[in-house]
Parts: C-alpha cells; sequence; structure tokens
C-alpha cells in the first residue's frame, strides 16, 4: 500500500461547547507542503489551526483569530453572557438582541431543520444537557426525563425578528446548541478572510472542521499545482489509520461519527448523536458520514442531518440538494459492515486506501 504524508494534527484534549472530551478529527489532512508550521490556538472550544503557508503574516493570522474569538462571543452555549447564552436563560421570557451573524447561522439552521423534517434541530439543547456525553456527568437518562427533554426541543418555537435584531425561544426550558453548525460558519469566515487577502491556498482546520482552501503547490519550481489530499479516519483503527484519501480543491470536509464521543454503561456504549424523536443515539448501521461541499456551514450541518436521516433519505437530501439548489455537495457513507457508499460526485474524488474496507456499488 503507498504510503501518504499526513500533515500532522495533535492528538488534543480540547473542550467542545457543551464540556471537555477527547475528539480524534474525522478527517486527516494527507499531502503535506513545506514545513511552514501553522499558528494554532484555543477558541471555539477546540484547538483551531490555520496554515496559510508561504503567504502568512503576523497580521492576517491575527485578523482571523479574532475574528474566531467574535463568533465564539456570540455563539458558544458553554461560556457565560453569549448571545446563545442569553436567549437561553430567557427562554419562556422574552426576546432577546444579537449580533447579526447569530441571525444568519439561526436562519441556516432552520433551512436545514425544514429539510430534515425536524432530524437536525438547533433547540436540542435540552436533550444535549440531559446526556452530557462528553462531559464528567454524562449518564443514562430516565425515560420519563428524555420525554421531558423532547417536549422542549421544536424549532418552530423559536421566532427570529431580523428587523428588530431578536432571537425568541417561546417555551422555558428550551435551549439552543449550536455545535453542529457554528463552527462550519467560522470556518467559511476565515475563507473570506484569505480570499480578500489574495492568499492562493490554506489548510483551515477547527478541530475536525476542516477547508482545504485553494490549491497546494507542488513544490517543484514551475510545476502545476495539486489537489489538496483529506485522509478519512478509518472508525475502528487508532487516530491517524484512515481508509481512503479525497482529492479536493476549495472544498469543506466535515465528518460525524459514533465512535468519537460516547458513554459506556451497563454494558452498552451511547455516542453522542441523538435522535430528535425518540431521545436516544441513533442505530442506523453508520459508522460515519462525511459531507463534502462548498461551503463549511452546510457540511458541518448535513453531516449531522445526513447521519441522524440514515443511508437512504439522508442520500436522497443530499442529491436533491445537488440537483435542485446547483450545490456542489456530496457524501460518504461509512457502514458497520465495512461497507462505504458514495453519491455519484464523491466517487472521483474517493481513493480507497484500506483493504479493510469495500466501496459497494
Amino acid at each position: 500500500m503507498k504510503k501518504h504524508r499526513l500533515l500532522c494534527t495533535p492528538r488534543i484534549l480540547h473542550r467542545i461547547w457543551g464540556g471537555m472530551v477527547f475528539l480524534p478529527l474525522g478527517v486527516l489532512l494527507a499531502g503535506c507542503m513545506a514545513p511552514t508550521p501553522a499558528q494554532a490556538e484555543f477558541v471555539l472550544g477546540t484547538v483551531c489551526s490555520i496554515n496559510l503557508y508561504k503567504q502568512g503574516s503576523p497580521a492576517i493570522y491575527s485578523e482571523i483569530f479574532s475574528r474566531l474569538r467574535e463568533i465564539e462571543a456570540a455563539m458558544s452555549t458553554n461560556l457565560t453572557d453569549t448571545d446563545i447564552d442569553t436567549i437561553n436563560k430567557n427562554a419562556g421570557i422574552g426576546p432577546v438582541p444579537v449580533h447579526e451573524a447569530v441571525i444568519d447561522v439561526l436562519e441556516r439552521a432552520i433551512q436545514y431543520a425544514e429539510l430534515s423534517g425536524g432530524a437536525f434541530d438547533p433547540t436540542v439543547g435540552p436533550l444535549v444537557r440531559l446526556w452530557g456525553i462528553g462531559t464528567d456527568h454524562a449518564t443514562v437518562p430516565e425515560e420519563a426525563d428524555i420525554l421531558a427533554a423532547l417536549s422542549r426541543i421544536n424549532w418552530r418555537d423559536m421566532v427570529i425578528d431580523r428587523n428588530a435584531g431578536t432571537v425568541l425561544l417561546r417555551k422555558p426550558g428550551m435551549a439552543l446548541d449550536l455545535g453542529a453548525i457554528a463552527k462550519g460558519y467560522a470556518a467559511d469566515e476565515v475563507v473570506r478572510i484569505i480570499k480578500q487577502a489574495k492568499i492562493p491556498g490554506a489548510i483551515i482546520d477547527l478541530g475536525g472542521n476542516v477547508f482545504a482552501y485553494g490549491e497546494k503547490a507542488s513544490g517543484k519550481p514551475g510545476s502545476p499545482t495539486e489537489s489538496w489530499r483529506i485522509g478519512i479516519q478509518n472508525p475502528v483503527e487508532e487516530r491517524g489509520t484512515y481508509i481512503g484519501i479525497l482529492s479536493v480543491r476549495n472544498k469543506s470536509i466535515v465528518t460525524s461519527g459514533v465512535y468519537e464521543r460516547y458513554l459506556e454503561a451497563d454494558g452498552m456504549r451511547y455516542h453522542h448523536i441523538l435522535s430528535t424523536e425518540n431521545g436516544y443515539p441513533i442505530d442506523n448501521g453508520l459508522f460515519s458520514v462525511t459531507i463534502v461541499a462548498d461551503h463549511s456551514i452546510d457540511a458541518d450541518a448535513l453531516s449531522t442531518t445526513v447521519f441522524t436521516l440514515g443511508y437512504e433519505k439522508g442520500r436522497a437530501l443530499i442529491e436533491s440538494l445537488h440537483t435542485t439548489a446547483g450545490n456542489t455537495i456530496e457524501a460518504i457513507f461509512v457502514f458497520h459492515d465495512r461497507s462505504i457508499r458514495l453519491t455519484e460526485g464523491a466517487l472521483p474524488m474517493f481513493t480507497l486506501s484500506s483493504s479493510a474496507y469495500q466501496i459497494a456499488r
């Protein structure tokens, strides 16, 4: 098997927006350029790494991380007095003035809630808090508590007034959680800054939300540029072991899987992707779903949405978005039986590298 060099990302103990967890990357970056060090900071509840290679400068890095801190200060559920924290504290009380970016993200979240019939729901906060998976108070809840949490989850009970710049949660006990979409928005903001600076190529890694921007220099004078190669993590092996390589340019890659965060109790393993229908972890035969998209906010939201919907409904959603909206969005599904299924547009991007898996036609 041909070996690929990886753009190394350290094993990170990081705090996701709901608590402290070990979270291996869903994708591993392959095909390094020159050994120019990336700049990394702890922000958005994780270690965010940006590599602008030879085009980087202290001023650009400073602008990028300042913007990421602004997003965290508005959208984190883990910090106090953020827009999202204030909305949650005022659930059932009254509307809360928020930053325009929060409204932008919530409106996109509503779009995915509508498309998925509520499988994606930004008001899932009560259920996430109840299970606490990835925190030091993780537990299997009582059935009555799950039912109570589900009664407070409904994206239709969120009222956004763009003219007034406010957000209201109608019922007491409701709570927003943007953990499945906000980092995607943040990655797109980094891309915006990079484009304005006319930087030709960069790797953005916001705790596993990866954007391979532009083209990778070949390292040889006069040689053409190359695609970035992104390795997809093997769900049953240690970090850094991958099942295949994606060759991409100007794409975001985000993976949602059952093997990253979980609770073990009474001989059972409960992962962190929870159903808004029954309140329990999704069980649909999938190890993971990887989304490849032009915009990271779409890749982020859809990785969770499609996993939650399952293969048939999830694939149908991806294909409907691709054909009706003109979006370039593709998906890779990895199943418990070690089979891999890809949407049509993902096939030419993907090269299988593990003999333990096979592509199902």
